[in-house]
């Protein structure tokens, strides 16, 4: 795919995730896609393979949140093999915290397929508001 079709690609997934759905992004997921969570908090760290990616970070967030995980997407940049996504959450946790986070997304493509995320965030709030230890 071109950059064009990666930057669309993103768009439609990320159109999902506003509402709740992350099907589209799961299933976008190459076998041996990584997520890395920038920073220094509990959250931190790169997640390998799409099953540790689901299974260590996706659902132990889930987990926290009240009702679905909301992202909202406000940019789209793309490059290449690369598309830039600026985002904010819409979210509560379950405690009743708001989870209202910034988000730069860089993520990298390759034949349609997500390879990688690394995602960048106010860590602050992570820390705050998703407090418990994840890994």
């Amino acid at each position: 795919m071109d950059a064009a079709g990666n930057k669309q690609l993103m768009k439609n997934i990320f159109s999902e995730l506003a509402q709740g759905n992350a099907r589209p992004l799961v299933e976008a997921m190459a076998d041996d896609f990584s997520w890395t969570v920038t920073g220094s908090n509990q959250w931190s760290g790169t997640y390998r393979g799409k099953k540790a990616v689901l299974e260590e970070l996706l659902a132990p967030l889930r987990d926290r949140i009240n009702g679905t995980i909301k992202t909202i997407p406000h940019r789209f940049i793309a490059e290449g093999d690369f598309v830039v996504v600026e985002a904010r959450g819409s979210n509560t946790t379950k405690s009743g915290l708001p989870y209202n986070n910034a988000y730069c997304f860089v993520v990298q493509l390759l034949d349609g397929r997500l390879q990688a995320i690394t995602e960048y965030m106010d860590t602050e709030l992570v820390s705050s508001a998703l407090a418990e230890r994840v890994h």
